[in-house]
């Protein structure tokens, strides 16, 4: 709650500095995600347009946007946002919707309308990256012989030690089932019903007392540092930052990844709205997708930036087995259904507080 006062106070504080023309704020995560885009978009952006990008960080930039909105007093210009809060927000008419005809081509004339992959558009939000939820292990702990697979998690006989899992129904109950053998194209269809719900929380039942919870990002890497699980699921960039950057024994299992995308969208009453929508068609054209992969394991939403992802900011690694939209990782991935958490969200995590408190 702090930071996201704290970037709330200085949106107010940006504002009037913003009004003069040349200036756009951009609300971000902070953090590596955040270096990834002012090295990828802002600096190149500024370079050839003249136009400062000021960047303010929140742990989750919805909730500004929600506030804004809701006092009437837009602040920001362009928001990195969830697939679900870009839908809701724009069904309540607060987004400037997006014609993707306005968007940049691909290099080859394909038009973004083909170039994006499937649900990176939406009618009031263009998709920069794609990233997975992900089982990571570390590998010092199983000299025996490896686990592979999301049914291997709930294996405490064969990898023993505890497991890192977020206090989430929306990021558990799916790898459950995919543990349990329904297949990825099936998993909502399980959910849906009261007896695919009950299957998840049986499967988590046999590893429950055996489980660290997590609320941050940040923790599941620390915690496998620490040695207070095995294996935890986390975000594939947090994990890649921690094995390539700081050098861990981890390794990451993509079987079952949750994949999931963040969006730019522009509020309605932005102060900046002509600089705002350059920039957004400028970071999500093909060049700075591919550009933002240098620094961080993050898929690119453009079908054709994958072919311009080269190695990462340290020159040697390269990074296209690392990205989550990899074919490789997706044959069994999970993509987000907002749709569908959007009418089942309060009553699973209802279930879930539930099952975490007996």
């Amino acid at each position: 709650m702090k930071s996201i006062l704290i970037a709330t106070t200085a949106l107010a504080g940006l504002a009037s500095a913003a009004l003069a023309e040349g200036e756009v704020n951009v609300v971000s995560w902070g953090g590596a995600y955040e270096v990834s885009q002012v090295e990828a978009y802002n600096k190149p952006f500024t370079a050839e347009t003249g136009i400062k990008v000021n960047m303010i960080a929140a742990d989750n930039p919805a909730t500004p946007l929600k506030a804004q909105v809701e006092a009437g007093n837009i602040t920001g210009d362009v928001f990195d946002i969830e697939v679900s809060d870009a839908i809701r927000l724009c069904d309540e008419g607060a987004l400037v919707e997006i014609n993707p005809a306005d968007l940049p081509a691909a290099p080859d004339g394909t038009p973004a309308a083909e170039d994006f992959i499937d649900g990176a558009l939406q009618d009031c939000a263009v998709a920069n990256i794609f990233w997975g939820t992900v089982i990571a292990y570390d590998n010092t702990k199983f000299p025996d012989g490896a686990p592979t697979t999301a049914a291997d998690f709930f294996d405490l006989e064969k990898y023993p030690g505890k497991r890192g899992l977020p206090k989430s129904a929306k990021r558990t109950l799916y790898l459950a089932l995919i543990a349990d053998g329904v297949p990825a194209d099936q998993i909502y269809e399980k959910l849906a019903t009261p007896e695919g719900v009950a299957q998840a929380f049986a499967k988590l039942d046999t590893i429950k007392d055996s489980v660290v919870w997590w609320e941050a990002g940040a923790q599941p890497p620390q915690l496998l540092a620490d040695g207070e699980v095995t294996m935890a699921t986390g975000y594939n960039g947090r994990f890649f930052d921690a094995m390539v950057g700081e050098g861990k024994p981890f390794t990451i299992i993509w079987d079952g990844q949750y994949m999931d995308l963040d969006m730019f969208a522009i509020p309605k009453g932005s102060p900046n709205p002509e600089a705002a929508m350059a920039y957004l068609k400028f970071a999500t054209d093909t060049q700075r997708l591919a550009d933002q992969a240098k620094y961080i394991a993050y898929g690119p939403s453009r079908k054709s930036s994958a072919a311009l992802v080269g190695k990462y900011k340290d020159g040697t690694t390269d990074m296209a087995p690392h990205m989550p939209t990899n074919p490789d990782h997706m044959t069994t991935s999970i993509m987000d259904d907002p749709e569908f958490w959007a009418d089942h969200d309060a009553e699973m995590s209802e279930q879930f507080n539930a099952w975490l408190a007996g």
